[in-house]
């Protein structure tokens, strides 16, 4: 019998290492939403567990992101405060066909500190108490939670006494800050935000109708410029599993719905 040479070995045994690593090594490039950062780490935790693949995830405001998309920012998958984002990559070709899902309704609440004077649980009337100098909201320009505020305000007709007060944040996540630092008097934040200890142990939250603004419809899309598509679609449907959902509940996101 005729045994392989050493040389031969080698190359059998590299090809196998490498059959067995692709998973382990995809990386997954996630641009998400601000007011995911409560949840999207444990989501890409047991992802992680679950399959190897590793889960990067970057935050911020979904208008910067459609942008960077746009010009050519490197990432997989793109979890949007809206739906409209995702809607226009997929429009302009810049997202896969058929991959749009609708995978949260985010909900906005009134926060203030307890330590600020300032009772949030009397709504946003509020806000127009002289005592309040300053509201923190993310920038309506480019944060979907932003848009939604002003329509909170216009809604409860204060968005005149209210304007001159605004402290915009760069995103949802950002507005928080201003409220919780104390550089806002108090914020219109998003609820899976509001539900972290650091703003549940230290303010007062008034939960702002859903009939207030327009419903904040959440989407996902993977990008067509993604050179991991298997995986990041991968993702994508173990985000719509029904543990998943209901681990999205618990943070403060109303249920999904399958637009595909």
């Amino acid at each position: 019998m005729r045994w392989p040479g050493l040389r031969t070995i080698l190359i059998i045994t590299a090809l196998i290492a490498c059959a067995g690593t692709p998973a382990a090594a995809q990386q997954i490039a996630v641009a998400a939403a601000a007011d995911l950062q409560a949840v999207f780490p444990e989501v890409a935790a047991r992802f992680e567990r679950e399959t190897g693949r590793k889960v990067a995830l970057t935050f911020g405001s979904s208008g910067n992101f459609f942008a960077q998309v746009q010009n050519g920012a490197p990432f997989d998958l793109f979890f949007s405060a809206d739906i409209e984002y995702p809607r226009r990559l997929q429009a302009a070709g810049l997202a896969e066909s058929g991959s749009l899902y609708e995978y949260a309704t985010g909900r906005l609440v009134l926060w203030s500190r307890k330590d600020s004077g300032i009772d949030a649980a009397r709504g946003l009337m509020i806000l127009a108490d002289p005592r309040v100098r300053r509201v923190a909201i993310a920038n309506p320009e480019h944060a979907p939670y932003g848009r939604a505020a002003v329509a909170a305000l216009r809604h409860e007709t204060v968005y005149d006494a209210v304007r001159g007060k605004l402290v915009l944040g760069e995103n949802i996540s950002q507005a928080a800050q201003f409220a919780q630092s104390g550089n806002a008097d108090a914020g219109i934040l998003a609820l899976s935000l509001a539900l972290m200890p650091a703003l549940r142990d230290t303010g007062t939250v008034y939960r702002i109708p859903d009939a207030f603004y327009p419903p904040i419809v959440q989407g996902a899309v993977v990008l067509a410029a993604s050179r991991q598509k298997e995986a990041a679609r991968q993702f994508l449907r173990f985000v719509e599993r029904p543990d998943i959902q209901q681990l999205m509940r618990e943070y403060g996101f109303a249920p999904a719905a399958d637009l595909r």
